[in-house]
């Protein structure tokens, strides 16, 4: 496992995950034969109604046509469902576009507190407006639960945090923070940018999201992704949700055409279909529930690595020793990808991430792991 250490870590450490064509060559495999579990999708096809809608997009103008730059038809699907005034809706190239946006509006209003560990696009879209920016310490080891209140500690503020970055459920631990415990810090900070981008796949999450605070704080802008929940990541689809000015000002800033025709087919026949869309988010909920129990026992069982209470479709894990030989001996010798967490400030080489998977998935996995910890035990 030394060789596969010495081969893996001197690279570089990619900042997402799904980097599945990047290992396909770097293994020498087919990318159909690996199981990218380094990203956190739901495993199933997506809905039929958006397979419907892609086929009659193909067959109909929406490749020739150009796409509409208002995206009017999508903002009033995404506010249906979510009971808003589509002026409060701003469809995005993924969330990753919508990021920079935020970013932008960050940068002019001082210094960016960002929690860590963190994802590291948030620094990414900072450093686009050269940003100030100042990592704050979130406690990983010792919840008890996937339901907490968000442990920042506001002693030590500077007085030149203008700007909060949240993700809830928070990535990459897999922590669910409860409203109650955010909503103080509307009134704490000049912006605060919340990334709910996995929070739509968690069992009754819906109850923690900052979306129904939008209308009363001009401050608040919320971020979803519908890559997840719908296993669409080559369509590259998120909304922002914010008051309409703050909005307006992105659409000035933005590229003409930033989400592509079949994006806004897709998204539009998925959300405006209310009961359709509401029995999915149950299939998924179980999913969650079901394997994502299962998963973490399983974990459990195994010697020389810990999970953490997880709410969202993935579970970070925790070793005493070096986790990089690990990762890369299940991708070289059983084709299963796991997230590198090196990438997340204030993890490094001792941690991994696993995205929930199907059960015949997680069966694979975990058996991968089974042999390889007991070809050389973490000790």
């Amino acid at each position: 496992m030394e060789r596969l250490h010495a081969r893996f870590v001197n690279g570089a450490v990619p900042a997402h995950g799904g980097n599945l064509s990047a290992e396909a060559r770097r293994l020498g495999v087919k990318p159909h034969t690996l199981l990218d579990a380094s990203a956190s999708l739901v495993p199933f096809r997506p809905p039929r109604s958006l397979q419907r809608a892609l086929s009659a997009a193909i067959r109909g103008s929406a490749l020739r046509d150009y796409p509409d730059r208002d995206q009017w038809c999508l903002r009033d699907a995404i506010a249906g469902w979510h009971g808003l005034d589509p002026a409060c809706v701003l469809p995005g190239n993924g969330a990753a576009e919508l990021f920079t946006w935020a970013a932008r509006d960050a940068a002019a209003l001082g210094c960016s507190v960002l929690p860590s560990p963190g994802f590291a696009d948030y620094r990414r879209a900072l450093q686009c407006w050269q940003a100030p920016q100042r990592l704050v310490s979130l406690p990983v080891t010792g919840l008890n639960g996937p339901l907490q209140p968000f442990p920042l500690n506001e002693d030590n503020r500077s007085p030149q945090d203008a700007v909060l970055w949240l993700t809830n459920p928070h990535n990459p631990t897999g922590q669910l923070w409860s409203r109650s415990s955010l909503e103080p810090l509307l009134e704490r900070y000049s912006l605060v940018i919340c990334d709910e981008a996995f929070l739509s796949l968690v069992p009754d999450g819906e109850r923690q999201s900052l979306l129904p605070l939008v209308e009363a704080y001009p401050n608040l802008v919320v971020i979803r992704s519908l890559t997840k929940i719908l296993a669409v990541a080559g369509l590259r689809l998120g909304y922002a949700v914010a008051q309409p000015v703050r909005l307006q000002r992105w659409r000035q800033w933005r590229d003409p055409w930033p989400v592509n025709g079949m994006a806004l087919a897709a998204g539009e026949a998925v959300l405006a279909d209310h009961r359709g869309f509401a029995c999915w988010l149950q299939r998924v909920h179980r999913w969650v529930e079901r394997d994502g129990e299962w998963l973490a026992q399983q974990l459990q069982a195994l010697s020389g690595i810990a999970p953490l209470p997880a709410a969202a479709n993935f579970v970070l894990i925790h070793s005493e020793q070096c986790l990089v030989p690990l990762r890369e001996a299940v991708a070289q010798r059983h084709g299963v990808l796991l997230r590198d967490c090196r990438s997340f400030e204030g993890l490094g080489e001792n941690w991994l991430r696993i995205g929930l998977q199907s059960r015949r998935g997680n069966r694979r996995i975990i058996r991968a792991l089974r042999q390889e910890l007991a070809r050389r035990p973490l000790v």
